[in-house]
């Protein structure tokens, strides 16, 4: 016969085993479901309603009882509230709240960016105290994908179970010696020491140095023979496996480590039925033709550390962008043009002449270099159609170093071996059409240089710009430059880039016959401002387009959040249109006055009535226009 003692015991037993297969068998119901799609998150545009009082509303309405009606179509399902007087639960038409579920929304880009805002709701059926549920958004735009912070909702045995995997571990590492004293039989040493060398184990508290070699004449033993002897090898064998093992251990003690990096922790909100509500909120960089934005959700769920199966994606969400880019007008801007008859160009090259010398060394890698690009830009000068090259005048230039008038010759013979040298490129023609001139001191070009130049004192420069004047060049190079401090200097690097040929290209528009010719051009430079403003280059847009003071410049100014200077470019258009008068209500509304904004607004939608819907994109205006429902009245 069975003690009542040991029949309680064997209820218990049983009842806990059935437990634990219901339980069981619940969970793989449950698992079974989110495999199928059965159970699965859901991804939503937010309502427009405040999230927190939502949130008041959800745990108010889960404080109201409910009371089941019978009619000819079924059950009736009503809340009901404890009347004031009776005291008795009455049914009430105050509908449960139910959440608003969108599937996609317009979103305003400002500033270069765009703020992503949508929930996940988890169902409670999807949580379990033993599960992790990974849940990852994949924003797609303009053929990208990109995974966003994944949100981890763990369960309370989950997470005990990974911090039991991090004190094994802890356990582990703290079993590593760190300190090598350890591995040492000290006490053993010293035991050695004192019992056959008395004197020397005197010197335990002497804290004079004693060398490793006459240590070892006193001991007989080296200091290292010593500490081989004592230490323990089986416990450094041992610790030096343990140290090679962390990693191994770590995989094996702690399966899922816990995530800290990218860790979404916006708004969560639990509803009266016990769901999960995620308020998930992303910045995203806007791109040149970005419309929309689709976000999808892919999920993961976990146990005991690893993955049990995939969760069903809910429907995608997509979000709908509007800038105030849009509203850029692409109309072509064309500005007057002036054309002259004659067209004047001229290029400097840097051809190294030995000293004293006019000969050309073409084989100089510098002068091969100069002489390359001289002969390409004369072929783009005589290849243009509308053009004809009427002279080209080939001028050579010295250094003040040396005699003016052997300088005069010296400067001449250059030029006529640099015509020379050419002629030998060009046609006949063409040919026939260079000229030469000199310059035997380019002391012009000297003055320009030492002012920009920031080795020369405020002193050299003065006297450099005074020997300039002098009629005297020789005296001026000999008397002044010469005793200047750094006339090392200038001959070493400034007198070198004086040594220069220049090239005066003269030319004639072909079938010209006047001096000048008023045309319309495009005014490219505009162009590309506005170019820019509709790619979302804000910054450049705003560089392009500030000197024109219009509508484009005032938007590029808007575009970019400089409000102000918006305000004024808008104030100097003299004729207003619906969009100027929209931009007006913008850029009022941004600087919080209200009153004129509305003005402005309805001047817009009383100009273009489309203009009422425009304002449901953007935020500065989505309330005012609200609160006037123009819609209905067009």
């Amino acid at each position: 016969m069975f003690s009542d003692s040991m029949k309680r015991f064997a209820i218990y037993l049983l009842l806990s085993v059935a437990g634990f297969f219901l339980v069981s068998c619940a969970s793989e119901r449950r698992i079974a479901g989110i495999r199928s799609g059965g159970m699965r998150p859901d991804l939503s545009i937010p309502s427009d309603l405040d999230f927190e009082k939502m949130k008041e509303e959800l745990l108010r309405q889960a404080e109201l009882d409910t009371v089941v009606a019978e009619d000819n179509d079924g059950p009736l399902i009503m809340n009901a509230i404890k009347d004031q007087e009776s005291g008795e639960m009455v049914a009430t038409d105050v509908i449960r709240a139910s959440r608003v579920v969108a599937r996609f929304r317009n979103i305003a880009e400002r500033f270069g960016k765009v703020n992503l805002e949508f929930d996940i709701t988890v169902p409670q059926e999807m949580l379990s105290s033993s599960w992790k549920l990974e849940l990852s958004p994949l924003m797609k735009m303009l053929g990208d994908s990109t995974y966003l912070d994944p949100v981890y909702i763990t369960g309370q045995k989950y997470r005990d179970e990974q911090m039991r995997g991090y004190r094994r571990y802890a356990r582990f590492l703290s079993s590593i010696i760190g300190d090598s004293a350890d591995f040492v039989r000290i006490r053993q040493l010293e035991i050695f020491i004192e019992r056959h060398f008395p004197e020397t184990y005197a010197m335990k508290n002497d804290s004079s140095f004693v060398s490793d070699p006459h240590a070892e004449n006193i001991f007989g033993v080296s200091r290292r023979e010593a500490l081989e002897h004592y230490t323990k090898h089986y416990l450094v064998r041992r610790n030096d496996r343990r140290i090679a093992d962390k990693d191994r251990k770590f995989r094996e003690y702690v399966k899922d480590p816990i995530v800290t990096d990218g860790l979404r922790l916006d708004t969560v909100l639990t509803t009266a039925d016990g769901e999960v509500v995620y308020r998930y909120v992303q910045q995203v960089g806007s791109r040149p033709g970005l419309k929309r934005i689709d976000v999808a959700l892919e999920g993961r769920l976990y146990e005991d550390g690893e993955e049990i199966c995939q969760v069903a994606r809910p429907e995608d969400i997509v979000f709908y962008v509007s800038s105030l880019s849009s509203l850029a007008d692409p109309a072509p801007r064309y500005m007057v043009k002036v054309l002259e008859r004659r067209v004047y160009d001229n290029t400097h090259a840097f051809i190294d002449f030995a000293q004293g010398k006019a000969d050309i060394d073409t084989l100089l890698p510098g002068n091969s270099a100069e002489l390359s690009r001289i002969r390409k830009c004369i072929d783009g000068v005589v290849a243009r159609d509308e053009l004809v090259l009427d002279s080209l005048i080939v001028t050579a230039s010295c250094s003040p170093e040396g005699g003016y008038s052997y300088n005069s010759r010296l400067s001449m013979a250059r030029s006529e071996a640099v015509k020379t040298l050419l002629s030998g490129m060009l046609d006949e023609n063409n040919a026939a059409k260079l000229r030469t001139g000199s310059i035997p001191e380019n002391w012009e070009r000297l003055c320009r240089m030492a002012k920009e130049d920031t080795v020369l004192s405020e002193a050299s420069i003065a006297e450099i710009e005074r020997a300039s004047c002098m009629e005297d060049k020789d005296r001026a190079e000999t008397a002044v430059l010469a005793m200047l401090p750094e006339y090392r200097y200038l001959r070493e690097k400034i007198y070198p880039r004086l040594r220069t040929v220049k090239f005066d290209f003269y030319l004639h528009r072909k079938g010209m016959e006047k001096d000048t010719v008023h045309t319309t051009a495009l005014d490219t430079v505009y162009m590309h401002g506005v170019e820019a403003l509709r790619n979302l280059d804000y910054k450049k847009a705003v560089e392009l387009l500030r000197p024109y003071k219009d509508y484009n410049s005032a938007l590029a100014f808007l575009s970019a959040g400089y409000d102000h200077s918006a305000l004024d470019n808008l104030e100097k258009i003299k004729e207003s249109s619906a969009r100027t008068d929209y931009l007006m209500a913008v850029v009022l509304s941004r600087l919080e006055r209200k009153r004129e904004a509305k003005e402005y607004y309805l001047r817009s939608v009383d100009k273009d009535p489309s203009m009422a819907f425009r304002a449901n994109l953007d935020p500065e205006l989505a309330d005012i226009a609200a609160g006037l429902d123009v819609h209905n009245q067009f």
